[in-house]
């Protein structure tokens, strides 16, 4: 309303339909819908074997990260986020997501945030994601950017203003004046969050995104099992993952959802696809 966000531009040719939806659904928790899918595991495993022969590391993580970070370059809608009414399209690809040093219950997690150009191979993803993991974990001397922000937020600010600080940085986001500075460290300001709950051993859930920030796609993936499925007329077991995801629906509409679910599935069945870089990402329109 004030000025420019650091994080979007807003995105005036609309349908009438999809300006409307933001005032009838103001938050992001009121526009919460939920998909459930699961994957076969063979092409993923098969992928990282070969890759593993090659001396390159490539992880479960990093081929649903790549995946989803191809898939957003290609399908720019999925970019969009809406605040105060209005939708906004983000000029690169943002990805949040917590990591542990360790699987003991008294180990600390560690919020990660990177940005993407959205051209990037799966090996160029893993690699950066390798890498600051690393620096967050093992590598990791004190605080990160992000943790320290929120340590001031609860230590350093007297408990009966916290929800007044609270309040005031919602209406600076909302009216978009927001500290740059703020933005750039927020997890919540991201294209997607990811939790992958394979690691812990669970199945996955349908996580809600977040009132406060810009997520609009949280994706959640469980540990794998082995399910029957039909094949040649055969009834076999595949190993399969559980997915989970709950997204804003008002930033665009159930067919180019449904549209861009099925390019992700031909990402998940072939993660070679993700090998090839892309010249440019798809832009969204003015």
């Amino acid at each position: 309303m004030f000025g420019k966000r650091p994080d979007g531009r807003r995105i005036k040719n609309l349908e009438p339909m999809q300006m409307i939806m933001p005032y009838i659904m103001k938050e992001r928790s009121d526009s919460m819908n939920m998909y459930e899918d699961t994957f076969n595991c063979e092409p993923w495993d098969t992928y990282i074997k070969e890759k593993e022969a090659e001396g390159i590391k490539i992880g479960y993580m990093h081929i649903l990260i790549a995946a989803i970070v191809r898939l957003i370059a290609l399908r720019p809608q999925l970019n969009r986020f809406c605040m105060n009414g209005r939708i906004y399209a983000r000029p690169k690809i943002w990805v949040s997501f917590v990591v542990h040093p360790t699987l003991r219950n008294d180990s600390e997690g560690t919020t990660i945030k990177m940005c993407f150009e959205g051209t990037e191979t799966i090996t160029e993803i893993a690699q950066m994601l390798d890498k600051r993991i690393a620096n967050e974990t093992v590598n990791r001397k004190g605080e990160n950017d992000t943790d320290k922000l929120m340590r001031t937020l609860m230590h350093r600010i007297p408990g009966f203003l916290i929800k007044f600080v609270v309040n005031v940085l919602l209406w600076m986001d909302k009216h978009n004046i927001m500290p740059k500075m703020i933005v750039d460290l927020s997890p919540m300001h991201t294209s997607f969050f990811v939790t992958n709950l394979k690691s812990l051993g669970i199945n996955h859930i349908f996580h809600h995104t977040y009132n406060f920030g810009t997520t609009g796609l949280f994706f959640a993936m469980g540990k794998e099992k082995r399910i029957p499925v039909v094949k040649n007329g055969e009834i076999i077991e595949e190993k399969h993952m559980g997915f989970g995801l709950v997204s804003d629906e008002r930033f665009c509409d159930g067919l180019y959802f449904a549209n861009s679910l099925r390019l992700m599935r031909k990402f998940m069945k072939d993660p070679k696809m993700l090998e090839q870089p892309l010249d440019k990402k798809v832009e969204d329109v003015e």
